[in-house]
């Protein structure tokens, strides 16, 4: 546990990306199995003790501590790892158990001992570790370090290829022992079935025109609807078929009549889409599919979805992700040469320049697509975000202005400060409604001024939530604004950031509710 604390401490306290990944390794050289399987899955998220959660660290420190004294310092520290690591008694002396033996010993441990076991832990840790500890059951760990940086060290410490781990990272298992063997030359590379697991996603950039494609020949790529859906990976072979959300997540059951449907030998990637017979609605009426893990048969023909595919992995077997896309895009079209539904080949836009994609991009019917996606036809399957090979080209965002109603601390970095804003405007009645939130879009010298702004114009606390006068108009860019049952104010916007702050506009000249619905839905 110790190395472990001390790995956060260091990692902490450096910016430098290559210094991280010294670090890293480092710690996976040096440290025995299975103490860096257990780190390896908390520097991932995947590490997971279901017995233990916040609110039982809440707990535990306001029977060691006044309440009030608490609540105070956790308002003021914005961390509840680290209150609780701050607040503790000093450390009394002791042995820090190994980290494998931590959590084997709590494992093992009735549920009556568990508490006992953690005040014992606690009372003979230093402050870092304590936060360290904590920070094991509740996760974020914030400490500058992408779950990919991890990887990108375990490919440096093994000399591999970086995507080498991420095709097969889905299908090792904690505490990652055969991976190690391998990285270490001392077994071979854990052999897994390519039907057994989510495979990483091939994401793309926002497009810069000036920066990315202006000098670029059009005909060195394709373009595509960028779906208003959500982007699914289907895993179909003789024993079913699955679906993946993009972070891995398994969606099947939400959407029994769609895997029941598909047959077939071969890993696709596409878009999941409200709507029938290749005829897309709203991400709006695709919410409605989202929220329910177990749909009835008559739900399901009221909500009926359909995917949009643009992309295969792999098939018959055989994978694909090396081949260029125009490759893979030839296989594509040879399946879909006859009626695949509910899944329909997601269809390429002709264009001759890059102006003319500029005017279909910006057109959206009823707003079923964001734009369009812009991809090199030379380019493999490559897990991740490679730079120069896939390209998002979303619609311009649309403005409304909006006055602050609510802030929240952040988290991280912005766990000081009020970063969090719920916005409104007014409805008929001169009531101020809210219609949405954001907490990105503004600098960090903007940030500092409406953190100011919050702390001295609080005038009602409800939990962590501060209520503000309501004097403050800022111009809100989002993607779409749909009708909504959920709000209050009747309407949801899609990606809403900050885009300006008015400080000197005053509330009166914002755009009431009824003027903004009639604007960009009527």
């Amino acid at each position: 546990m110790k190395a472990f604390s001390n790995l956060l401490s260091d990692l902490i306290l450096t910016s430098s990306r290559n210094r991280k990944l010294s670090l890293l390794e480092q710690y996976f050289s040096s440290t025995p199995d299975p103490d860096r399987g257990y780190a390896l899955a908390a520097l991932t998220g995947s590490l997971n003790f279901k017995n233990i959660k916040s609110s039982f660290f809440k707990d535990l420190i306001k029977e060691k501590q006044d309440e009030h004294l608490f609540d105070l310092s956790y308002d003021y520290v914005g961390d509840l790892a680290e209150t609780i690591s701050l607040l503790w008694d000093q450390e009394k002396g002791g042995n820090m158990p190994r980290l494998s033996s931590l959590f084997e010993n709590l494992e093992k441990a009735k549920t009556d001992e568990i508490k006992n076991h953690i005040i014992n832990i606690l009372n003979i840790s230093t402050a870092d570790q304590r936060w360290a500890f904590i920070k094991l059951f509740t996760g974020g760990l914030r400490i500058g370090v992408s779950s990919r940086l991890v990887k990108q060290a375990l490919a440096n410490y093994g000399n591999v290829d970086l995507e080498e781990i991420e095709k097969i990272w889905h299908g090792l298992h904690f505490p990652y022992t055969n991976l190690f063997s391998w990285l270490e030359n001392k077994g071979s590379k854990p052999k897994i079935s390519i039907y057994d697991i989510f495979h990483p996603m091939m994401l793309a950039h926002p497009l810069v025109m000036e920066k990315d494609l202006a000098a670029a020949n059009p005909k060195e790529f394709v373009a595509e609807y960028k779906w208003d859906g959500i982007r699914v990976q289907i895993v179909s072979h003789s024993g079913g078929c699955r679906l993946y959300s993009r972070t891995g997540d398994e969606v099947s059951k939400s959407f029994p009549e769609i895997i029941k449907t598909i047959q077939g030998n071969f890993v696709l990637d596409g878009e999941l889409l409200a709507g029938i017979n290749n005829d897309p609605k709203t991400f709006n009426d695709l919410q409605q599919r989202l929220n329910k893990k177990a749909p009835s048969e008559k739900f399901i023909e009221k909500n009926p979805c359909f995917i949009k595919v643009y992309d295969v992995l792999f098939f018959n077997g055989d994978d694909l992700r090396d081949k260029t896309l125009i490759e893979r895009k030839k296989v594509l079209s040879s399946y879909f040469s006859t009626n695949r539904s509910p899944m329909f080949l997601s269809e390429t836009i002709e264009f001759k320049d890059w102006r003319f994609l500029d005017k279909i991009r910006d057109i959206s019917n009823k707003q079923i697509h964001e734009g369009v996606m812009i991809k090199s036809v030379s380019s493999p399957y490559i897990a991740g975000r490679p730079r120069g090979k896939w390209f998002k080209w979303k619609r311009n965002p649309k403005n409304v202005d909006a006055i602050i109603m609510y802030a929240q601390r952040g988290h991280g970095k912005r766990s000081s400060f009020y970063s969090d804003y719920t916005f409104g405007v007014f409805n008929k009645e001169k009531e101020l409604v809210p219609i949405g939130k954001a907490y990105s879009g503004f600098t960090d010298e903007e940030l500092n001024r409406l953190d100011k702004f919050v702390r001295s114009k609080t005038i009602n606390r409800f939990g962590p939530v501060r209520e503000v006068e309501k004097t403050l108009v800022v111009e809100i860019a989002f993607d779409e604004m749909s009708l909504s049952h959920r709000h209050k104010s009747g309407i949801a916007l899609r990606f809403p950031r900050f885009k300006r702050i008015r400080w000197d506009k005053p509330t009166n000249e914002v755009e009431t509710l009824e003027q903004i619905r009639k604007s960009f839905l009527e």
